[in-house]
């Protein structure tokens, strides 16, 4: 199986998640199969994991914090991948990600200027066609 495709499969066991704005630790801990205290130590481990905080300290997670305590869950009870050997795969996966980003735009960019050029073409022809 390739890498993104390993990366991108879920565990079926877990439910869809739902579409809200905010998950409160308990949803996310049902929502992902992990307890809450492991989520808490997680927040320590990986950098990209920051739930917003609010009064008495209640963690909030947004839908995409939800989705990469998925993909950790995976790496690390799915696929193996030690704490220090997850983190360094999702690096990874943020810097392919920003590249990807980066290429996309070069692409929207170099896309936009061949279309400036073809309908210039069209006009250059457009007006050939009515002077004959």
């Amino acid at each position: 199986m390739s890498t993104e495709a390993s990366e991108s499969v879920q565990p079926a066991e877990l439910p869809p998640i739902p579409a809200k704005r905010y998950f409160s630790i308990g949803e996310v801990s049902e929502l992902c199969g992990v307890k809450a205290h492991v989520l808490r130590y997680w927040e320590q481990e990986f950098s990209q994991l920051k739930p917003l905080k609010r009064s008495g300290n209640r963690r909030y997670y947004q839908h995409h914090e939800v989705l990469l305590v998925r993909k950790i869950r995976h790496l690390l009870y799915d696929e193996g991948f030690t704490i220090t050997g997850a983190r360094h795969r999702l690096d990874e996966a943020a810097i392919q990600d920003r590249e990807n980003a980066i290429a996309a735009e070069e692409t929207r960019a170099l896309l936009a200027g061949l279309r400036v050029e073809v309908e210039a073409t069209l006009g250059i022809l457009r007006e050939a066609q009515a002077s004959s």
